[in-house]
């Protein structure tokens, strides 16, 4: 089989609209630049509520966003149910206006391979594009296993074998690619999630986001089940009130389903005003919040899903020359090395410690941010990302090719 430039490619993703998913949107836009025509199913949401718009060279399709699934097998079926008319919906109109020859499934859910099988008919391969770990997802969700749990690992199992190249986000989803998904390390490309450091720019800070505060700590990310809010805020308390440390603001970037939760803990533990809720930033806005902080924060506790796991506010503090504190996991070891302190697994108290260390210690926070970006400009950023994106891509058409 032969393929003409260009290279069709339809992206599907379900729990981000695009291009708000910054990973899936250097993805599409590099394989844009790179002469490739890409096309990209998402759902609507945060604003970006279009059917349809062409940005950058990249067709995007949207669909009505699908009820998240909080517990339980009907939830989730109701939401993956919705998701997947839509993905067989608006793929007919891109195979019909433009066509595709590969599918690039982006989980969760580790459903998009029946997409991928359908067309299969047609001669179109699969390229896994590996975000999250959803059997570890789950736990980390919902606290248990069961039938749910194992379900998950079939779904990933049959992901696998139906990709002919998956992309990891780091080497441990690569270890898992080869463990669990029985690929060959040939078809594994680890394209790690990497800010693009020409749009994170260094910049003064603005004074109306630290609230005169003398120390200003920061988080960016999702606030769910899962990223550890909770443990965020037990360790300010414990700043303020046993470490004596009041001169301190924490600036809390992000949306999601417990922010009102979070907001309320803040409240009846008497820290509202060390508290400011920004909801969701994106842009300009976005990086001068993250100018503005001192230190970085990464509450994200130690369970079978964030310790193997890249979290991108993490990769963005770096770049923006700023110490963080986390839990000690392992991929945030890997990312960040000496540019992080790491407190005990899911200890507030020692997280609070470690924040009361940089606090007293300026210089070392200055050393650490900038032994951060050094990491990132020289070896984590978008740029080496992209020359593995397009090294996977260039594995499936020339497996589809036969060669």
């Amino acid at each position: 089989m032969t393929f003409d430039q260009p290279r069709r490619v339809l992206i599907v993703v379900e729990n981000l609209p695009v291009p708000l998913d910054r990973r899936v949107w250097l993805e599409a836009t590099t394989l844009a630049k790179a002469g490739y025509q890409v096309s990209v199913i998402s759902p609507m949401g945060r604003g970006w509520d279009k059917p349809y718009e062409l940005i950058e060279g990249v067709h995007i399709y949207r669909h009505s966003e699908p009820p998240e699934a909080h517990a339980g097998a009907v939830a989730y079926a109701r939401e993956y149910g919705h998701a997947m008319w839509h993905w067989f919906r608006l793929a007919r109109l891109v195979w019909k206006e433009r066509g595709f020859d590969v599918i690039q499934g982006c989980n969760p859910p580790d459903l998009i391979f029946l997409l991928a099988l359908w067309y299969r008919l047609w001669g179109v391969a699969y390229l896994f594009d590996h975000h999250d770990v959803s059997p570890e997802l789950f736990e980390a969700k919902f606290g248990k296993r069961g039938l749910l749990y194992k379900v998950m690992l079939i779904w990933e199992r049959m992901t696998f074998a139906t990709a002919s190249v998956s992309m990891a986000t780091n080497d441990s989803f690569g270890a898992i690619a080869q463990r669990r998904g029985k690929m060959k390390p040939e078809d594994v490309f680890v394209v790690r999630s990497a800010p693009k450091t020409e749009t994170f720019k260094l910049l003064p800070p603005d004074p109306q986001y630290r609230k005169g505060a003398e120390t200003v700590m920061g988080y960016v990310g999702v606030i769910g089940q899962q990223e550890g809010m909770d443990l965020l805020v037990l360790a300010a308390s414990h700043l303020i009130n046993k470490l004596d440390k009041p001169d301190v603001h924490f600036v809390i970037v992000g949306f999601g389903s417990h922010l009102e939760e979070v907001q309320r803990d803040v409240a009846a533990r008497g820290l509202t005003e060390h508290f400011t809720f920004t909801g969701a930033q994106y842009g300009e806005d976005l990086l001068a919040i993250l100018n503005s902080i001192d230190i970085g924060v990464s509450p994200d506790p130690k369970n079978p899903m964030n310790d193997i796991s890249t979290m991108n506010k993490v990769m963005e503090y770096m770049t923006l020359e700023k110490p963080m504190v986390q839990f000690d996991l392992t991929e945030g070891r890997v990312s960040a090395a000496g540019a992080s302190l790491y407190a005990k697994a899911n200890d507030p108290v020692d997280f609070a410690v470690k924040i009361a260390e940089l606090i007293d210690n300026p210089a070392a926070r200055a050393e650490m941010g900038k032994m951060g970006r050094e990491r990132v400009l020289n070896r984590l950023s978008w740029k080496y990302s992209a020359t593995q994106l397009l090294a996977a891509y260039d594995r499936i058409y020339a497996k589809m090719s036969g060669k």
